[in-house]
């Protein structure tokens, strides 16, 4: 066949692919990584040089401690907490090493802090937040869902963890982030 006769055809999938990336309403670019901060953020910068950070969709990580106090508790709560947090933020910064310090965005929303809600994938496709939902290293956050795209791929990994008793999911003390964190206040 000459080109000729292929260019309808090539025309039509051109548009059909076009008109499923313009549903989705999101659009995603590349980053490089500056920094994860824990396990569901992370500081970015632009190849402009514009720099801001990343509070991963669909999920939220245990906490790490960010004060000397809370370094130093011996509350079981804290110690289990910042236990699960660090593992987490360790995975998340091993993950972003073997993307190459790189990572693509869908960017989704915003947060009252001013962070970027947004999903997270390696150069190679795979979505960060399954990876750590898989391994029970996350939890499935609701009020994150409806700016999540593949909420459905993230709660079927943290199912999956659950069910196998991945990360926090085989510790019986662990509190839940929010839980956490309201508790705190």
């Amino acid at each position: 066949m000459t080109i000729r006769k292929l260019l309808p055809y090539l025309l039509t999938i051109i548009f059909i692919l076009c008109l499923g990336g313009c549903q989705s309403g999101y659009r995603t670019a590349a980053y490089s990584v500056k920094r994860v901060s824990d396990g569901d953020t992370i500081r970015v910068v632009n190849a402009k040089g514009d720099e801001f950070t990343v509070r991963f969709a669909c999920v939220d990580a245990p906490e790490i401690p960010h004060s000397i106090k809370e370094r130093n508790s011996q509350s079981r709560v804290d110690v289990d907490q910042f236990k699960w947090g660090l593992r987490s933020q360790q995975r998340l910064q091993k993950l972003i090493q073997q993307g190459g310090d790189r990572v693509n965005l869908t960017i989704t929303d915003s947060d009252r802090y001013g962070r970027k809600v947004s999903e997270v994938r390696l150069g190679d496709g795979t979505l960060v937040q399954e990876v750590l939902a898989r391994e029970g290293l996350v939890l499935v956050y609701a009020p994150y869902l409806k700016n999540c795209p593949s909420a459905a791929v993230v709660e079927r990994a943290a199912t999956q963890a659950q069910k196998q008793n991945q990360g926090v999911w085989s510790d019986s003390q662990f509190v839940a982030p929010w839980k956490y964190r309201s508790a705190k206040r």
